[in-house]
């Protein structure tokens, strides 16, 4: 199927749900986790729901593991515990659940940051893949890099194109004329 057939038949809205990594952000000043409903909001997709949990692989494994078992949430997005330093594991937390990885995200952010931040860039872990049927992005915490990352690698061209596409789940559906996703009974 080319891009141009999948751009076409994609859902133009797909049902997130925002994961903010954090050991100091709270609702208050969770600047990367709010840019990113912001801008899926005003994109035409809705916000599942969003939560903060703290920068530790296990409580990282249990907030997605939640996610995805939410039957209304097709796409999960986190943003921080990326980086390099001790505390930093929400890499390996999400990276070991999995199943495809979608390498090229990673490679295309840091060659975007770079440009921004210059060598800096290569300090982050940004990657993406699919995990039980739904696409995971997991972004660094920094505001900027989270805006980055979604105005030049997630939403542009439809972000439905890239879950589609990620995920080929044969239990939802798009409605004609709707290009909304549908669970499939059956």
């Amino acid at each position: 199927m080319s891009v141009q057939e999948h751009k076409a038949d994609a859902p133009v809205s797909v049902s997130c749900f925002v994961l903010t990594v954090s050991d100091t952000r709270t609702e208050a000043n969770d600047t990367g986790g709010q840019a990113i409903r912001e801008l899926l909001e005003s994109g035409g997709h809705s916000v599942t729901g969003h939560t903060i949990v703290r920068d530790d692989p296990a409580a990282v494994v249990t907030a997605v593991n939640v996610c995805l078992a939410d039957a209304g949430t097709r796409v999960i997005i986190s943003t921080g515990g990326t980086g390099i330093t001790s505390r930093d594991g929400t890499f390996e937390a999400i990276d070991g659940l999995l199943e495809k990885r979608l390498t090229g995200f990673g490679e295309l952010f840091r060659m975007l940051s770079y440009e921004q931040i210059g060598a800096a860039a290569m300090m982050s872990r940004a990657t993406a893949g699919t995990a039980s049927g739904k696409a995971i992005f997991v972004l660094p915490g920094s505001p900027d890099a989270v805006k980055l990352a979604m105005k030049k690698l997630i939403l542009p061209d439809g972000m439905g194109t890239r879950f589609k596409v990620l995920v080929q789940r044969k239990d939802v559906a798009v409605l004609p004329g709707s290009n909304r996703l549908n669970p499939v009974s059956g």
